[in-house]
């Protein structure tokens, strides 16, 4: 791995491997875990790789390898050390990165890939969520080695889950069609219909409180709002992200357009209230303000493949870091944020 700087953004190069998810760590600045498959995710092995910024730029700190694809990394948010995978083999693995050996832990119960995993923000609980091909979603207690529940509900693959930064036991998700193959552009090509839903989910009764037909296409991408609990974004193949008041579901509150491919992957601000990012299968990553009558604040071009990773630092106003398909991680400050109150 090698680390370079290039038009204001540091980067990591991770040959032979394609990022799918990068997050922040919530206690160490300048801490991130980058989520990686060999072969696009179709088939071998996956990294976890964690890196550091110094003075020097970006560094590699730890790796960790699986026997399958990773495609999700969370923090999390009782121990700077611990983070949690989830791969194609349908297990979750719990690292500490303060040892360079294997897991700590392997939690398997899902039956198909496992897509995305949450570590709660509720400072009540330490659980953790996780979505699956297999259609379900399932709530752990790291301390506890197997699923406490299961929930069911959506009829397709679960590519997001999130927990609700201020309702505890509370998460959302959205739902895909049944695809057998882990090629994100046939999403792009076919005409099948699947869930197309963005639901929000009680821990607590062990089922779901609302379910909105969000888009007419499947749905890739959620995410809540760091200020107000009833507002949720999503983003989907039709290339549309769409904000959603929980009071009421009959239309969105806004809609941003401008992404020419599927919206991988969607994050609010956790510093402005209005502000949000979004990364896609057109190679780019978009900032808006959605309070803005004109809300597309900048578009950013540095990636030549898929961008499937997306994180905003809880530590700095203005940092993002995105990873893709081109096998690099990048870090990096967008203009549109400099200037802002």
């Amino acid at each position: 791995m090698s680390a370079a700087h290039g038009r204001g953004a540091q980067t990591l190069r991770t040959p032979g491997r394609h990022g799918y998810a990068v997050e922040f760590s919530p206690y160490l600045p300048g801490r991130l875990a980058c989520a990686t498959s060999q072969h696009y995710g179709i088939a071998g092995c996956g990294t976890l790789i964690v890196l550091q910024q110094n003075e020097a730029g970006i560094g590699h700190f730890r790796s960790f390898d699986w026997n399958d694809g990773l495609f999700d990394v969370t923090w999390s948010e009782n121990n700077e050390h611990v983070l949690i995978t989830c791969s194609g083999d349908g297990s979750l693995q719990l690292w500490d990165t303060a040892e360079a050996t294997g897991p700590l832990q392997v939690f398997k119960d899902h039956t198909q890939e496992v897509y995305s995993v949450d570590w709660s923000q509720t400072r009540s609980e330490q659980l953790v969520v996780s979505g699956s091909w297999d259609q379900t979603a399932k709530v752990w207690d790291p301390a506890v080695g197997k699923s406490l529940c299961t929930l069911r509900g959506h009829e397709g693959v679960i590519y997001s889950t999130i927990w609700s930064p201020h309702i505890p036991g509370c998460f959302a998700s959205t739902s895909d069609q049944q695809l057998k193959c882990n090629l994100p552009m046939i999403i792009q090509l076919l005409s099948v219909r699947g869930d197309q839903t963005l639901r929000v989910w009680d821990v607590k009764t062990s089922g779901v409180k609302i379910v909105i037909p969000a888009h007419q296409a499947e749905i890739l991408s959620c995410d809540w709002c760091k200020y107000n609990e009833n507002l949720l974004v999503t983003g989907a193949v039709d290339c549309s992200l769409r904000g959603w008041d929980l009071r009421n579901i009959r239309q969105p509150v806004f809609e941003l357009l401008g992404h020419t491919y599927a919206i991988r992957r969607v994050k609010f601000s956790p510093f402005h209230a209005s502000l949000l990012a979004s990364c896609s299968y057109d190679f780019t990553v978009r900032f808006w303000n959605f309070s803005n009558p004109d809300p597309l604040l900048e578009t950013v071009e540095h990636h030549t493949e898929f961008t499937c990773g997306l994180d905003l630092s809880l530590h700095s106003p203005t940092q993002v870091a995105d990873c893709a398909w081109d096998e690099t991680v990048k870090i990096y400050n967008p203009a549109c944020f400099m200037n802002l109150p």
